[in-house]
């Protein structure tokens, strides 16, 4: 089963993380690599780098960033390939656990949804 891990954090006053929290990151990232759950990860832009197109009232638009109206951000993903959701919360609160550890104060949450193939949308005939 896939799963992508959203990360969401309000992006005023966030801040670059602390160094700390980037080395336990990669320690764990490179844990998933080698075991062979994590296939993708990132960090993402804030929004101020960022651009959405819009589909809305029959129109495409394409709006700049920064978006005022966005109270909280996806600000990193993963993207595991797991046995179960148990397995995939598991891992969401070790990630979580380091943020408290290395990062004070932050707050912040996972976001787990799983990814559907092909496979769970057949044709129809």
């Amino acid at each position: 089963m896939r799963f992508m891990m959203l990360v969401k954090h309000a992006e005023k006053n966030s801040g670059p993380p602390p160094k700390e929290l980037m080395d336990a990151m990669a320690k764990l990232s490179e844990e998933a690599v080698k075991a062979g759950t994590m296939i993708a990860s990132g960090g993402l832009a804030p929004t101020a780098a960022s651009t959405r197109v819009r589909l809305s009232g029959g129109r495409v638009t394409a709006i700049d960033g920064p978006f005022t109206e966005a109270k909280e951000v996806v600000g990193g993903y993963a993207v595991f390939e797991l046995k179960s959701k148990q397995e995939a919360i598991e891992g969401a609160l070790q990630f979580m656990e380091l943020h408290k550890k290395h990062w004070p104060g932050w707050e912040g949450e996972t976001e787990i949804r799983q990814i559907f193939g092909p496979e769970e949308f057949p044709p129809k005939v």
